[in-house]
């Protein structure tokens, strides 16, 4: 099907008829008060719209549809096809645009239909119904619906479209489950609990089944005064804390109790212990130290390892090498929202050297359920949570440019400040140039930089919105592509990130020679350690972003970042 050439902004119909689908126009309004409770405009409207784009498709062909707004126009397309959300081949992406597209269910290739702002301006009625100009009330519904009938599709424009691959894909509950928490059974792909108990119910209270102040203990766990500790054998790591001074394990699992421990036991606190009376049910219950080991090493990926056994009841990673801590957030997400268990970590983007903790991870109660065991060990489906990235060792341009450095009327400083930022991170500068605020110029050194080798160009100054601040330009001369120009970090907005062919271009904005910490320092090691930067990751940075700018810097020892 070659719908680009079937297509213009033009070839709407320009007359309309006065039949919607299989019915009369009267017939239609009928119907739409029996469906969708009245004759909405933005119903009629979308009756014309589905029909023209029906009229774009070859026959036969069998399509699934897609509506970007979720305000009458869903049910015009209920009505009129066997299109519907409740059997999937209708889709809501509530974009907030009145457009509707219908396509090839098999290829993606279709055609999209939208109100055309512009082409509304000869319809007063319709125009000032559609931009909300007048309050309901206050609308003359006869002339609307009037030219409604009269303009049908004509106020619209319509384009070919492809639907992306994940568009075609059949919709599927997979498996069902049971929410361990309010017990209502849903599909297991929205999570290890139900949406509702993940946050998302529209119910501001609601009586549950299931609910229970303190986590279950398993039968055959016994508790017992201290008097009675003797000969007994410690079910858990018991904690001795010494304010300012020391928290560790005073007894540890499986210790076995003797009269010189009483004192011990009270001295922490303790004039009760859980005993195990030997009948705990065999495979229903996880000990919390088993969970935390089990945790911990479906979690540590590349460059990450335990730090040991399980410490009361707690699992510890550790980076194995120096590097850039990355974590999968939705994973880790996931993982806590499981009843009864909890991974903590530090930022992810985070600079670590070999031996550092970089995260923990436990059962919260003494004995987890095996089924929220296993609903835990489920959310960790996939890649490792956490991996530590080595940076990589990059041969590094610098490019500064500006008339007043290249003339010699101020001192270069730049040079200096991104040679011991690049020089801090393992890597090294191999050239350093300074030209003019000249577009040619600076397209000319950053390919001199790139024959020469560079896998790393960072350019300095030129990236504000006057009118002599070339450098970008001069960049996208030299071949620059996957532009990404500003981040929402202060210090250091305007920042730059693009590519040359294999080369990654790091633009830095003139505010670095007088702030020691920009936006720079929180994007160099991950381009460093070659992780792609998306628009996103850059949004993602607001929070955190914001430097204190204290008169001494402490920097990654602070809130900037993070």
């Amino acid at each position: 099907m070659n719908l680009e050439s079937a297509l213009s902004q033009e070839n709407v119909s320009a007359v309309n008829s006065d039949f919607i689908g299989p019915y009369t126009y009267d017939e239609f309004i009928e119907a739409a008060r029996s469906f969708h409770g009245s004759p909405a405009p933005g119903l009629i409207l979308g009756g014309y719209m589905l029909d023209e784009a029906r009229r774009h498709l070859p026959e036969g062909t069998l399509f699934d549809a897609i509506s970007e707004t979720a305000w009458c126009l869903p049910d015009a397309v209920q009505m009129l096809t066997l299109c519907s959300i409740g059997n999937g081949w209708l889709k809501v992406k509530n974009l907030g645009v009145y457009a509707l597209c219908l396509y090839d269910k098999y290829t993606g290739e279709g055609v999209r239909i939208r109100i055309d702002p512009r082409k509304l301006a000869d319809w007063p009625e319709m125009e000032s119904w559609f931009f909300k100009k007048k309050p309901k009330h206050e609308q003359d519904s006869a002339k609307l619906h009037a030219e409604i009938r009269k303009a049908g599709a004509s106020v619209c424009s319509i384009e070919s479209v492809h639907v992306k691959p994940e568009g075609l894909v059949k919709r599927s509950k997979g498996g069902i489950t049971t929410c361990p928490i309010c017990g209502d059974a849903y599909p297991g792909a929205f999570g290890a609990i139900c949406r509702s108990c993940q946050g998302e119910s529209p119910y501001s209270s609601r009586e549950s089944g299931i609910s229970s102040a303190h986590a279950p203990v398993p039968e055959g766990l016994r508790v017992v005064p201290i008097s009675e500790a003797e000969g007994r054998a410690a079910v858990h790591d018991m904690t001795r804390i010494v304010p300012g001074e020391s928290k560790g394990p005073e007894f540890r699992k499986d210790h076995n109790f003797s009269a010189g421990d009483i004192c011990r036991l009270q001295l922490i606190g303790k004039n009760h212990i859980y005993v195990d009376a030997g009948d705990i049910p065999e495979g229903e219950w996880v000990h919390e130290n088993e969970a935390a080991e089990t945790f911990g090493r479906i979690m540590a990926g590349e460059g990450v390892l335990p730090a040991g056994p399980p410490k009361e009841g707690k699992s510890t990673l550790c980076a194995a090498h120096d590097g850039l801590l990355l974590t999968d957030l939705e994973m880790m997400t996931r993982f806590n929202l499981v009843p009864d268990v909890m991974v903590a970590a530090r930022k992810s983007g985070s600079l670590v050297r070999k031996g550092a903790r970089i995260a923990g991870t436990r059962a919260v109660p003494l004995f987890i359920s095996r089924e929220n065991f296993s609903r835990a060990v489920s959310s960790l489906d996939g890649d490792p949570l956490f991996r530590i990235v080595p940076l990589q060792k990059k041969k590094v341009g610098i490019l500064i440019t500006g008339d007043e450095v290249f003339n010699g009327l101020i001192d270069d400083k730049f040079e200096s400040v991104i040679t011991a930022k690049v020089q801090s991170l393992g890597s090294e500068v191999a050239y350093s140039v300074i030209r003019p605020d000249s577009r040619e110029q600076i397209k000319e050194a950053a390919t001199f930089l790139m024959k020469e080798g560079c896998d790393l160009l960072i350019t300095t100054a030129g990236m504000s919105v006057d009118p002599d601040d070339v450098t970008r330009h001069g960049l996208v001369d030299a071949g620059a592509t996957d532009l990404l120009y500003g981040a929402p970090v202060l210090p250091g907005a305007m920042l730059l990130l693009a590519r040359i062919g294999n080369a990654r271009i790091i633009g830095v904005p003139a505010c670095a020679l007088f702030f020691k910490t920009t936006s720079l320092d929180l994007v160099l090691p991950r381009v460093l350690a070659g992780v792609d930067i998306t628009r996103r990751d850059l949004a993602a940075l607001a929070d955190g972003g914001y430097c204190m700018e204290c008169k001494t810097c402490t920097f990654p020892k602070c809130p900037f970042g993070k």
